[in-house]
């Protein structure tokens, strides 16, 4: 299998897929990026959405203008207004590291004052629908007599939607000598017509079948400790802003607890399972169409027959007892042409299962890093400029009252007034992220440093359950296993008595007669008092920040005998 580099792609843009977690090259970019960048005729590729098709075209578009001339070297025309700027935006995510380039999305819908203002400064990259562009090209402000690439994406359903006549237009007013590239999930007719006129000698490739399912799913697992899956998992959530996902759990029970979790936890989730009646299935199946939630925690009998084509992600809360489940999970996503991601979050000891899953399924999951509060960040700042640039305003409404807040803002510049924008959309994610550890668990350990490990005595293993991860404070609480105190007890014990902020919890170290457990150093005083004095069925707590050089256990052995012996 080829790399991006021997394909003939330049370092920068090398830097910057690399950035977005693009390893190998799928079978459309190995077709598409060498003759795009070195070949001497025009392409006719025949595949479906998610196939690759944007970095397939993208890179080598990219790669092809030269970023000292500010004019429009290559046209790219898509169908519809989410497609022109999903792929604008992939293009922008592609050259990262090249600041010079400028791609605009060009589309009805928004205003076109805008767009001329953008065009008028200079861009070298244009991605449009057909009707916008026609009437830019009408009104003189577009000039396409520089473009030397031209890509039809899609080129069957804009045929569907009439714009065969525009696209004809358009393309005379390119040079001839331009490289052009055609996508179809379809050969008809008109197509084929607009490949006969305006392509010379066209090499044409197929890539996959139409409406392949499992084919079009990707495998991820994230390994962590146990006790993070809950963390893993809404980090998972954070670092996509759009998910529309199935969170699969074994039982019924840990349904309704991650459910109710995430819910007071702010996410649009709800519990799909056996103990609900039909009413309540109908009523959270119909809110889960609507979008008005987007996490729908489901165990596999409530989720049968389930028919919900647009998830972006099925997430398996552990893997199945039955490994061919998980195909029955993994195949909700993916459907009728559309990518999907099928996500594993595991133990270490759920390793066996899921290479048995890969055998069964003839595919290989990708292990995948928890994503770090760095990236997640990253990430919802630019869906959030997303969504800014897609919003639809009123300018007619909008403009009644514009003259008197530009004055009470003048003194902001816009780098200020971008900063408090932000700012009130993501304080609230930047304080729950800050000094958040990492949570991958690490099983890479030489056999040695495993074997001295484990046969660490005691009194080491001990101090090391006494140290807190990075950032964390560790906190001890003198209850345990033996009083019926578990995880959920904590939680719901710091939710219901500290004051202010909702804490976070980081690893948990449950035992017999007493428990640990990391809070954000910033929280560990706050956490300490609201414990005092508090009673769990009958047994007064107590509860300090931990100290790495006392032994708990020893400690709390002694007062479950003196209290036993009473």
């Amino acid at each position: 299998m080829s790399t991006f580099q021997e394909l003939g792609v330049c370092e920068d843009l090398l830097r910057g897929i690399a950035d977005m977690g693009f390893e190998t090259p799928m079978p459309v970019q190995e077709k598409v990026i060498p003759v795009l960048l070195n070949g001497d005729h025009d392409l006719v590729a025949l595949a479906q959405t998610g196939t690759g098709k944007t970095a397939a075209f993208g890179l080598p578009v990219i790669q092809r203008v030269d970023v000292t001339k500010h004019v429009p070297q290559a046209l790219i025309l898509a169908p519809t207004r989410e497609l022109c700027l999903q792929i604008a935006g992939d293009l922008a995510d592609f050259s990262k590291y090249i600041p010079d380039l400028v791609v605009l999305p060009v589309y009805g819908g928004s205003s076109i004052e805008s767009q001329i203002r953008a065009l008028k400064k200079g861009v070298q990259i244009i991605v449009a629908t057909p009707g916008r562009l026609i009437d830019l090209i009408n009104r003189g402000t577009v000039k396409l007599d520089d473009v030397n690439t031209v890509v039809l994406d899609e080129a069957d359903e804009m045929l569907n939607m009439g714009f065969v006549d525009s696209i004809n237009d358009i393309l005379s007013h390119v040079p001839d000598d331009r490289k052009m590239l055609m996508f179809s999930a379809t050969m008809p007719a008109e197509v084929a017509k607009i490949s006969k006129r305006f392509m010379k000698n066209p090499e044409e490739i197929v890539v996959g079948t139409r409406n392949e399912g499992a084919k079009n799913v990707r495998h991820i697992y994230y390994m962590v400790n146990a006790r993070d899956k809950y963390l893993a998992l809404k980090r998972i959530a954070d670092n996509n802003p759009n998910i529309y996902a199935i969170i699969f759990c074994r039982t019924r029970r840990d349904t309704q607890e991650i459910a109710d979790r995430l819910i007071q936890d702010g996410y649009n989730a709800d519990a799909l399972h056996g103990d609900l009646s039909q009413q309540q299935r109908d009523i959270v199946m119909k809110k889960f169409r609507d979008r008005v939630i987007t996490l729908l925690v489901a165990t596999d009998v409530a989720a049968r027959g389930l028919d919900v084509d647009d998830l972006t992600h099925v997430i398996n809360y552990g893997l199945p007892e039955d490994t061919a489940v998980y195909t029955h999970r993994s195949g909700r996503t993916g459907r009728a042409g559309k990518t999907g991601v099928s996500i594993a979050i595991i133990h270490s000891r759920e390793k066996g299962k899921l290479r048995e899953i890969e055998r069964i399924i003839g595919k290989k999951f990708e292990r995948k890093e928890v994503p770090t509060p760095e990236h997640i960040i990253e990430k919802q700042l630019y869906n959030l400029a997303d969504r800014l640039e897609r919003v639809e305003v009123n300018e007619e409404e909008i403009n009644r009252y514009l003259p008197g807040v530009l004055k009470k803002l003048s003194w902001l510049t816009t780098e200020d007034l971008l900063k408090r924008v932000l700012s009130l959309e993501f304080n609230r994610l930047l304080n729950y992220y800050k000094d958040a550890p990492n949570i991958d668990f690490i099983d890479e350990k030489p056999h040695k440093e495993r074997k001295e490990r484990d046969s660490k005595p005691r009194s080491d293993k001990e101090k090391d359950r006494r140290t807190a991860e990075r950032g964390m404070a560790r906190i001890y609480i003198n209850l345990g296993k033996g009083d019926g105190f578990y995880a959920g007890n904590l939680i719901d014990m710091l939710n219901k008595n500290v004051n202010g902020a909702r804490v976070d919890v980081g690893r948990i170290d449950l035992m017999p007669a007493y428990s640990l457990f990391d809070v954000k150093k910033s929280d560990a005083q706050r956490v300490v008092s609201a414990l005092k004095g508090l009673e769990f069925f009958g047994k007064r707590v107590f509860s300090e920040i931990a100290s790495p050089d006392r032994d708990y256990a020893a400690t709390s052995g002694r007062k479950a005998k003196g209290r036993a012996k009473k």
